[in-house]
């Protein structure tokens, strides 16, 4: 890593909002993240502060002016439980002249439209599943069964359940309608492909690296349940979809099929615009073709989480792989005009 820098690492603190749902339990991770983020940096002799973002965003940006910090961590996963907003406070870093980690903020707001991204990825010529979005519900049905609908900008599997995957009309138009009402957004009404499911972490530190494949193993799973990776299964430890889905890290594949999906990662990421770091998610169908779900490009990173487990596969310690970030971050800053927002 460079010469020691004063970093603040930038957070949304949980703050309870009435929803429909009650899922809000990824959110309440991040405060831990940070601190695990902080501990790893610290351990590499880099200054660093916390400045959790509550209520009130200017007294955030504020303290965050008041610092002056070489750079930003940003770990800001939304504001106020909205994920939605995650793009607009990078946005607000970019004004203000603020170096920070992670992807730009219109790589942020373009993934978080699911099916925009899709339609992206698609045109570029990378292989994905054929969707439709639902806005009213009473869209004539474009798609064969069997298809998975979800909410189309959440993330953290937010409103993803073994019910998510229908085989008839009326279970479709229920979900639709739960999407609707619920999440108060358009519904993404996909084909279902009840194959394999992969993930690739990229990294990006002087060219953009697919790290070891991983794998979800659906084995355990009820042979009546499908194979998907629900909001229950990734975030309550306790229940028996988050104990029947464990992740393998390297992925039992032959090298054929792992080149393909660290290709296929690795251009997802470029077309995108990443930066820094992602995650692309896969299935594979009974014919052995994959399709990207999505490309999430703010993944959990904290020190136990998939990405994690990807950068130990690689021989990627988690401190090694801040003081990357902090490089990436503190070289942006370098060589940009302070006048274009993209750097302090």
């Amino acid at each position: 890593m460079t010469a020691s820098p004063h970093i603040a690492i930038v957070y949304n603190a949980y703050e309870p909002r009435p929803t429909a749902t009650g899922e809000r339990l990824s959110e309440e991770s991040v405060a831990e993240m940070a601190k695990q983020a902080q501990e790893a940096v610290q351990s590499l002799g880099v200054a660093t502060t916390l400045v959790p973002l509550q209520k009130s965003l200017f007294n955030f940006l504020g303290r965050v002016r008041e610092l002056n910090p070489d750079g930003l961590i940003n770990l800001c996963e939304g504001y106020y439980g909205r994920p939605q907003w995650e793009s607009n406070i990078a946005g607000i870093f970019e004004l203000l002249g603020l170096t920070f980690t992670g992807s730009p903020a219109k790589t942020l707001a373009f993934c978080q439209d699911k099916f925009k991204a899709k339609a992206v990825l698609k045109a570029a010529g990378l292989p994905t599943a054929p969707a439709q979005l639902m806005l009213t519900g009473e869209e004539p049905l474009e798609l064969r069964f069997p298809l998975i609908v979800k909410p189309n900008s959440e993330d953290a599997s937010l409103g993803v359940y073994p019910d998510s995957v229908v085989r008839d009309e009326e279970a479709l138009r229920r979900q639709v309608r739960r999407c609707l009402e619920n999440y108060k957004q358009p519904a993404l009404v996909e084909a279902f492909i009840d194959g394999r499911e992969f993930n690739v972490a990229v990294l990006e530190n002087g060219k953009v690296r697919a790290l070891p494949v991983s794998e979800i193993d659906f084995s355990a799973l009820p042979k009546d349940t499908p194979r998907i990776l629900g909001y229950d299964a990734k975030w309550f430890e306790d229940h028996p979809f988050y104990q029947k889905t464990p992740p393998v890290c390297p992925a039992p594949i032959d090298d054929e099929l792992r080149g393909r999906l660290q290709g296929l990662a690795e251009a997802a990421f470029r077309t995108l615009g990443c930066r820094d770091y992602a995650r692309v998610d896969f299935r594979m169908d009974a014919k052995g073709r994959p399709f990207i779900l999505e490309v999430n490009p703010n993944p959990d990173i904290s020190n136990n989480a998939g990405y994690a487990r990807a950068l130990a596969a690689a021989g990627i310690g988690y401190a090694a792989f801040w003081g990357l970030m902090i490089d990436n971050a503190m070289a942006r800053r370098a060589v940009h005009d302070p006048a274009d927002g993209a750097a302090r």
